[in-house]
């Protein structure tokens, strides 16, 4: 359905330009199958919410990926070292994390080697995969206001 309603609008969009500048009169009966390319659209649309309704999130192995990566957490510590002035932050974490797996006490016990202030050394070992989002909301709202604004400045 969704195939069949992406080429009735690829024909209309094709097709009534080239009429409308010919000042042709077959636009009217290309402009009647607007509404096949609505209905199929509407059609995919629900049969793909369906498919989505029979689809059941497995809490637990989300939790053993989140579990078992770590080093999803070499972000906000190369931050944290970055905005201490800290020597070559990236080639530390490069040396800890490239090409293999990082579990919590292999990053708590890099964590715990640095000198950082208290503060900011509890703040990381707190730090959890599951947990760290990092700036992800504050990247989600931009670029939804930014596609508002250039659908606003049309």
């Amino acid at each position: 359905n969704i195939g069949l309603a992406n080429s009735t609008f690829q024909h209309l969009a094709n097709k009534l330009p080239v009429s409308r500048f010919q000042r042709d009169l077959s636009d009217s009966t290309v402009m009647r199958a607007l509404g096949c390319g609505f209905a199929y659209s509407v059609i995919a649309h629900k049969a793909a919410l369906r498919g989505l309704d029979r689809v059941d999130v497995n809490a637990e192995r989300m939790q053993d990926d989140l579990n078992g990566n770590w080093e999803v957490l070499a972000e906000p510590v190369q931050t944290v070292m970055r905005r201490l002035g800290r020597d070559s932050p990236y080639e530390q974490l490069k040396e800890l994390t490239r090409g293999k797996r990082v579990d919590g006490p292999a990053m708590q016990k890099f964590v715990e080697g640095l000198e950082l202030p208290q503060e900011e050394h509890d703040a990381l070992m707190a730090l959890r995969p599951e947990t760290y989002t990092g700036n992800s909301a504050e990247m989600a709202s931009r670029q939804v206001l930014q596609s508002h604004i250039d659908r606003v400045r049309g």
